[in-house]
């Protein structure tokens, strides 16, 4: 029996956004005044790690024929496609000088990319104010 090649899971295609689940379990956490400092570290690390490494986005690499870069699928906004070189040409694009701004613009090409961003920018503010003892928001 033929099949489509497509890899089929528990969640469907739900498990490539448990960030999201990360993410309002975060916000949940800093209403809920009962989760502790530790829990909600623990949860802004998580929503970073998806953002890195696991966010569905596009890949962005740069290529010759097209001035906006790659628009394959890519799983994290560090990692590239499934074309090798271009995952180093992501990781690449954050060390060499002259590339960070191409990096940096290409964060927001579209609204699935600015939710990541946005998220882990979120969470990445959370994690700060939860390692400072005594700073509150209220």
């Amino acid at each position: 029996m033929a099949t489509s090649g497509a890899k089929s899971s528990l969640l469907g295609g739900l498990g490539h956004w448990w960030g999201v689940l990360a993410g309002a379990l975060l916000i949940g956490a800093w209403v809920n005044e009962a989760a502790g400092p530790a829990v909600i570290i623990a949860l802004s690390a998580a929503v970073l790690l998806w953002f890195f490494f696991q966010a569905p986005v596009t890949c962005g690499a740069p290529t010759r024929g097209r001035t906006d870069g790659c628009r394959n699928n890519a799983t994290g906004m560090l990692m590239g496609c499934h074309i090798r070189q271009h995952r180093w040409q992501k990781l690449k694009m954050l060390f060499l000088r002259r590339q960070v701004r191409e990096f940096c613009s290409g964060l927001f090409s579209d609204g699935k990319a600015a939710l990541v961003i946005l998220a882990a920018a979120g969470s990445f503010v959370s994690g700060l104010v939860a390692l400072v003892p005594g700073v509150v928001i209220r």
